[in-house]
C-alpha cells in the first residue's frame, strides 16, 4: 500500500506518513504568518493545515462567465483568470454562518485533493478569499464536459472501444486515490469531467474521505448518489473501505453500456429491491458476519437469484465478468481498481481507444441536459396551455349563450329564492325540519347545497362578461409536467420504476440518456448521535 507525502517529502527523501484523518489546527505563529499573507482568520483557525504553503488568490482577478453547475453545497462557474487569460472553473463555497463544522467540511476536501496528483483526478490550482472575506472559492483546470452531459446528449451514443477508454481512465483514477487512502464516496457520471482532449478526470471530492485499512474508524454511511450507492451503505454499514466506490464504477460502466442508469429507486428501500431483484439477495452467511444494523428490517423474506448474465445478455461478452465483480453484493468480492483494470474487458478487442482520438464534442455538462429539458417541457406547457385556452373559450362562449337575458333576471332571481326559501329561514339561516326525518346534520347539508347553488345560478345570471362568469384558465405551468420526448431524467422529477424482471438491456439499441440521480442530503437524516463520524 502507498501511503501519501506531505509536500516535498518526495524530493528530500523522508519516509512515507500515513494520513491523519483529522484536521489539526496550525501553531499560533503559523496562524499569524497564514492571516498576514491574506488568508482570513476564521479560514487559518481551523484550516490551516490545509492552506498551509499556499497564498491565496484575489477575486477580482478572476471574470466570471457562466454558471456551469449547482451542488448541494456549492456553485461551479466556468471563468477567466485575468492574470494568463486561461479559463479556470471556481467553486464557491457555502457555509452555514462560518461555523467551525462547516469549514472542516470544506477544509477536509482542499486537503485530500492537495495530497492526489494524477492525470485522471482533477487538480485544484488554488484558492480565492481575502482577509475580510466571508467566501472561499476552490479554482480548478476548467474542463468542458461530464460524463452524465455526453449520455445525455441526443445525438451521442459511445461505441465498446470509447466506453473501454473511459472506464480504464475511472478506473485508473480510483486507483490512485485508494492507493493514497483516499474514498470518493459519491462517483456519478456528473463527477466525472471530460476535455477536449477526451481525457477524464475524476472532480468533487466535497464527500470523500482519508481511509487507513489496517485502522478503520466508523465512517457515515449517507454517502454516494443513491442510484449508485451500494448494498451495504443502505443496509447502514460504517466500517467500509474502496468496495463503495468500485461498485458505483460498475453501475457507470453498466449504464454506458445500456445506455441509461440500471438500478434507478426512488428510495432507499426501492434501491435495495433492485439490487437484490439484479444482484441476488446476500447469503445467510453474509448476514451474520456483516452484523450490519439495519439487515433485520431490509432484510428480503425471500431470496433472490442474481441474474446480471440474463439481464445483460446483449453487453459484449468480456464487460459480463468485471461487472460481475464490480457488483458483488459482498464488498471484499469487489477486489480492486488495480484487478478490475487487468480484467479481460480492457485485454481483448476491441481495444479501448487513445482519449486523443475520442470525438470533439460540443461543450455539454449535466446541467445543460437539465436546461434542455426545462426548456423542452416549457414549450410543451405553453402549447398545451394555448390549447387548453381555446378549447374553454369556445365553451364559455356556449355557455354565454344559454345565460337568461338581463330582462329575464328578475323572473330567475324571483323563482331561485321561492326554491331556496321554500328550505330555509332567510332572517336566522337556521335549517327547518324537513318531513320531521333528518338529523341536524342533514338538515345543514341539505341547506349548504341548496345556498351554494342559488350563489351559482345569481352569478351566472347577473355576470357582466365571460371573465365574471367564469375563473381564469389553470395555469399549468405550476402544476409540473410528465416527461415527455426527452428521456433524460430531471432531479426536479421522481425516475419511473424499471421493473428487472421483465426488462432486457439492449447494447445494439437507440441510446437513451441518463441522469446521475438524486443525493441524500447527510443533514436532513436524523441519526443518532453515539459516534462522531467522518
Amino acid at each position: 500500500m502507498t501511503w501519501w507525502r506531505k509536500d516535498g517529502e518526495e524530493k528530500r527523501g523522508i519516509g512515507l506518513r500515513k494520513p491523519n484523518p483529522r484536521l489539526s489546527n496550525a501553531p499560533k505563529h503559523i496562524h499569524g504568518e497564514q492571516v498576514a499573507a491574506g488568508w482570513p482568520s476564521w479560514l487559518s483557525a481551523v484550516a490551516g493545515e490545509a492552506i498551509n504553503g499556499w497564498t491565496p488568490r484575489r477575486a477580482d482577478t478572476f471574470e466570471k462567465l457562466d454558471k456551469i453547475g449547482q451542488g448541494t453545497y456549492s456553485n461551479v462557474y466556468k471563468a477567466r483568470d485575468t492574470l494568463t487569460g486561461k479559463i479556470v472553473a471556481l467553486k464557491k463555497v457555502r457555509f452555514d454562518n462560518l461555523e467551525p463544522e462547516s469549514v472542516k467540511f470544506m477544509a477536509r476536501e482542499i486537503l485530500i485533493l492537495r495530497r492526489l496528483d494524477h492525470p485522471n483526478v482533477v487538480k485544484l490550482e488554488g484558492l480565492v478569499t481575502s482577509r475580510m472575506s466571508c467566501s472561499l472559492y476552490l479554482v480548478f483546470e476548467y474542463m468542458e464536459h461530464d460524463l452524465a452531459g455526453l449520455a445525455a446528449s441526443p445525438n451521442i451514443k459511445f461505441t465498446e472501444p470509447q466506453v473501454k477508454c473511459y472506464m480504464h481512465q475511472l478506473l485508473s483514477g480510483l486507483e490512485h486515490c485508494h492507493n493514497r487512502c483516499v474514498l470518493h464516496r459519491d462517483i456519478k457520471g456528473s463527477n466525472l469531467l471530460i476535455g477536449n482532449d477526451g481525457v477524464l478526470k475524476i472532480a468533487d471530492f466535497g464527500l470523500a474521505s482519508f481511509f487507513d485499512p489496517n485502522h478503520k474508524q466508523p465512517m457515515t454511511s449517507r454517502v454516494v448518489t443513491l442510484w449508485y450507492r451500494p448494498p451495504e451503505l443502505l443496509l447502514g454499514a460504517t466500517d467500509y473501505g474502496v468496495g463503495v466506490d468500485l461498485w458505483s464504477a460498475g453501475c457507470i460502466l453498466a449504464e454506458l453500456l445500456a445506455g441509461k442508469p440500471i438500478m434507478p429507486g426512488r428510495t432507499e428501500v426501492e434501491q435495495l429491491h433492485k439490487i437484490f431483484k439484479l444482484c441476488g439477495s446476500p447469503s445467510e452467511e453474509y448476514w451474520k458476519k456483516s452484523k450490519l444494523p439495519h439487515a433485520t428490517i431490509f432484510k428480503p423474506q425471500q431470496s433472490y437469484k442474481r441474474c446480471i448474465a440474463e439481464t445483460f445478455k446483449d453487453f459484449p461478452p468480456s464487460s459480463l465478468p468485471l461487472i460481475e465483480t464490480l457488483l458483488a453484493i459482498d464488498p471484499a468480492e469487489r477486489r480492486t481498481a488495480t484487478a478490475a483494470l487487468r480484467s479481460e474487458f480492457f485485454t481483448t478487442k476491441p481495444y479501448a481507444c487513445d482519449p486523443s482520438s475520442l470525438p470533439k464534442y460540443p461543450p455539454s455538462k449535466e446541467m445543460d441536459a437539465k436546461l434542455r429539458d426545462e426548456e423542452s417541457r416549457r414549450l410543451r406547457a405553453v402549447g398545451k396551455a394555448s390549447a387548453d385556452g381555446m378549447k374553454k373559450a369556445r365553451s364559455r362562449d356556449r355557455v354565454a349563450r344559454a345565460i337568461p337575458a338581463p330582462e329575464a333576471n328578475a323572473e330567475l332571481q324571483a323563482n331561485l329564492d321561492n326554491y331556496v326559501d321554500h328550505y330555509i329561514v332567510a332572517s336566522s339561516c337556521k335549517p327547518l325540519q324537513f318531513l320531521g326525518k333528518l338529523t341536524p346534520a342533514e338538515e345543514w347539508h341539505k341547506y349548504w347545497r341548496c345556498w351554494v347553488k342559488r350563489r351559482r345560478l345569481i352569478t351566472h345570471a347577473n355576470a357582466k362578461s365571460k371573465s365574471e362568469k367564469f375563473p381564469p384558465p389553470h395555469q399549468d405551468g405550476t402544476l409540473g409536467y410528465p416527461l415527455g420526448s426527452s428521456h433524460h431524467i430531471d432531479p426536479v422529477f421522481d425516475p419511473p420504476d424499471v421493473p428487472f424482471s421483465t426488462t432486457n438491456f439492449s447494447y445494439s439499441k437507440a441510446h437513451i440518456q441518463t441522469w446521475s440521480g438524486p443525493l441524500v442530503d447527510p443533514a436532513a437524516v436524523g441519526a443518532p448521535k453515539r459516534k462522531k463520524h467522518r
